[in-house]
């Protein structure tokens, strides 16, 4: 199979094209810089973000989530936890794995502490305060796979905060897919720039997909700020 990007500042790149060209057909949004912020999903995330936030000359932020393992099997994601110690459950996973409270609470403490130290790496503080409050939020991730974290973090973010317009954004995700669907209910605009039916992982449509560091998300991050 063909790669669709050469690497994820490519498709950071064409999706940076691709959402402002979304932006200007609406016509019921009145923007400009300042309303807007990009908000990656880290690691590989912010390498595109940073390419839109470019494109767009808006501001930009990560979001950490971190997956809810299964008791019995760590690979399985029964759903995401947010920065507040808030999470999400996919729908009938309670039940149909039988999890017990004690340990989704014991699960759920140890991710919120995970993600606390990411976002004190990455931002140096882990308050978001009223950042989303009346802006367009562009929430962006390098390609959705199993969907927990965007969700997640999606909703956190249309709950949560008080954002004008949520988009969320990548480049590549799987078609016909619930995860899509889900995120079209939670989102006012998902931008797609390709849905393929054989999909197996992100990595494969990109021919360079080298995992993104720490370091470097926080290179990105002191230019807008943090740290």
């Amino acid at each position: 199979m063909t790669a669709l990007f050469k690497d994820r500042a490519h498709a950071g790149t064409e999706l940076a094209k691709k959402i402002d060209e979304e932006l200007r057909k609406n016509k019921t949004l009145s923007f400009g810089p300042d309303d807007l912020i990009v908000v990656a999903i880290p690691r590989g995330g912010i390498i595109l973000a940073e390419k839109i936030a470019e494109k767009l000359k808006c501001k930009l932020d990560v979001i950490v989530s971190r997956k809810i393992r299964s008791e019995f099997n760590a690979e399985f994601a029964l759903g995401a936890v947010m920065p507040d110690g808030e999470y999400f459950i996919s729908n009938g996973f309670i039940d149909l794995f039988n999890v017990r409270k004690d340990y989704l609470k014991q699960e759920v403490d140890f991710q919120r502490k995970e993600i606390n130290g990411r976002l004190m790496l990455f931002r140096g503080n882990i308050s978001y305060e009223k950042e989303f409050d009346n802006k367009i939020v562009i929430l962006v991730d390098d390609g959705i796979a199993t969907g927990a974290t965007i969700i997640a973090s999606a909703k956190w973010i249309k709950k949560n905060h008080k954002c004008k317009f949520l988009i969320v954004a990548v480049p590549v995700a799987p078609a016909n897919d619930k995860t899509i669907d889900i995120l079209r209910e939670i989102a006012d605009k998902v931008v797609i720039l390709h849905s393929r039916i054989e999909f197996s992982a992100v990595g494969q449509f990109y021919d360079r997909f080298d995992q993104v560091t720490d370091d470097e998300v926080k290179e990105i991050m002191v230019k807008y700020g943090y740290g």
